[in-house]
């Protein structure tokens, strides 16, 4: 049997290995460039392959949450790639930053007081975005992560352009009274 566009999920489904390698020829560049955008800063090939590796493991394994027709798996596909390539740069960065922090300490008037700052003040940011519904919180990370146009959004999600902004703006509204409204609950139970 052929495996194509009408027949990979069903193959998925029942573990057939040719509907795996029709997936990786057919998605694995798209997949590469969203795990290469990501994990650009970190510098290492290494993680790269290992989280295209990953994401394709978890296509295999995972196939059966998948809920859609043949045209949706994109979208899940590149959904899946973007939040473990950001699970790969959240753990991977860790042990770049701290290199490059002592080392950016030990040449710049930054204390490690203002670089904690910084990354608590960014990881909250990234736990408001993962708390939005979808597809506001794909606009944000591929807008805001990726550094994707509107355009480009507006394409891989097939969302008019007008769409995409008016989200993009309603939800920075959002994100800014969350993250106020958790910095004041801090102050008030500090």
């Amino acid at each position: 049997m052929k495996i194509n566009r009408s027949n990979f999920i069903r193959e998925l489904l029942k573990k057939n290995e040719r509907a795996l390698d029709f997936v990786i020829d057919e998605y694995g560049s798209l997949v590469n460039g969203i795990v290469r955008n990501v994990l650009k800063p970190i510098g290492d090939n290494g993680v790269i392959e290992e989280c295209l590796s990953d994401i394709f493991f978890s296509v295999w394994k995972n196939i059966n949450k998948f809920e859609g027709e043949a045209g949706d798996f994109k979208s899940w596909i590149c959904g899946l790639s973007k939040y473990k390539a950001i699970d790969y740069y959240r753990k991977y960065s860790k042990e770049v930053n701290k290199i490059v922090s002592f080392q950016e300490n030990e040449k710049s008037n930054y204390s490690l007081e203002d670089e904690i700052i910084r990354n608590i003040e960014t990881s909250q940011v990234i736990n408001l975005i993962n708390k939005l519904k979808e597809p506001d919180k794909s606009i944000f990370v591929m807008k805001f992560l990726f550094g994707y146009s509107s355009s480009k959004i507006s394409d891989l999600l097939g969302l008019t352009i007008s769409n995409i902004n008016t989200k993009i703006s309603r939800g920075r509204k959002k994100l800014r009274k969350k993250y106020k409204e958790i910095n004041m609950e801090e102050i008030y139970e500090g």
